[in-house]
């Protein structure tokens, strides 16, 4: 992806979830963009300590935030832990930003597709009704609820970002594990629902959306990440077999599909373009060969 203009002093940038998927790609070209970048991790400072999340926010004295730390895996094992994470530690995190000792210039918040469920209507638009369909993307639309009280201290703006991929994404997650499959030339994989439909994405792609906001005269604002194309991962596999040369034995199995599933997510992206110009964005077959490349060097080097 092309990089901005470089610059010694752009300010200095919290990324939260910094050593996480997403975050290693922001930082890397927050840096490339000449930002001076916080990181944030658990070990340094636990998002459901707000009085540590206070101390520490006043010690880094940042410019901007963008707020990636969250549990993500929507089939993680406690409800509870979710909402203390991801919506109560959101609030911690919020509330030391608007301390009057701080000049935040913006606050990225991440939430999620997920809290749209069953839209009604495709592509998706940022006034579709949300219908949240598990703790996940509740989790997240009542961190959106809580953000909105902070909108008169801080100048906030809400993502939603569709599926997105990419090298060293964990295989918990549907794509890279079937890209692993095909990386490794397993002989059998197994799979849920094979026809529900995604806006999938390239995680580089999202890392110059969030650095592209910071500079963009936009505030208060909540804008849907995503290509604005529905694939299916029938189409993901046909092209991962296509790619690597490789068809292996394809198994559906009945207890892989998740029935709080919606069956299409695709967005619109109008809004954001609108924001911060055209999207910056290979084809996702690119992803998915790049995604193969990195996973068949890795299984090498074991």
């Amino acid at each position: 992806m092309p990089a901005g203009p470089a610059s010694s002093d752009r300010g200095r940038v919290l990324v939260t979830g910094s050593n996480g998927f997403t975050g290693r790609y922001l930082t890397a070209q927050l840096t490339a963009w000449g930002y001076t970048v916080v990181e944030h991790t658990e070990a340094q400072c636990d998002l459901r300590d707000p009085q540590a999340m206070r101390d520490w926010v006043q010690s880094v004295q940042p410019s901007y935030a963008i707020h990636l730390a969250a549990i993500t895996f929507v089939p993680h094992g406690s409800p509870a832990e979710i909402y203390e994470v991801n919506t109560v530690g959101s609030t911690h995190l919020l509330d030391a930003l608007s301390d009057n000792r701080l000049a935040i210039k913006k606050v990225i918040l991440a939430s999620s597709s997920q809290v749209y469920g069953y839209a009604p209507r495709e592509p998706i638009d940022e006034s579709a009704p949300c219908q949240p369909m598990n703790h996940y993307a509740c989790s997240k639309l009542a961190m959106e609820y809580m953000a909105a009280t902070y909108r008169r201290r801080l100048p906030i703006v809400i993502t939603r970002p569709f599926n997105y991929t990419g090298p060293g994404q964990s295989e918990r997650f549907v794509v890279p594990k079937i890209v692993g499959h095909y990386a490794r030339r397993e002989k059998r994989i197994e799979l849920g629902n094979l026809d529900v439909v995604r806006d999938f994405s390239d995680v580089q792609m999202v890392a110059d959306v969030y650095c592209r906001l910071l500079e963009a005269p936009v505030a208060g604002e909540t804008l849907n990440i995503c290509s604005g194309v529905g694939r299916s991962l029938r189409w993901l596999i046909e092209e991962c077999a296509r790619l690597s040369g490789h068809d292996p034995e394809l198994v559906v199995r009945p207890d892989l599909v998740r029935s709080v599933d919606a069956e299409r997510l695709v967005g619109s992206n109008a809004r954001l373009v609108k924001a911060i110009g055209p999207l910056r964005y290979d084809d996702f077959s690119t992803t998915l060969y790049k995604m193969l490349i990195a996973a068949g060097a890795e299984e090498q080097a074991k």
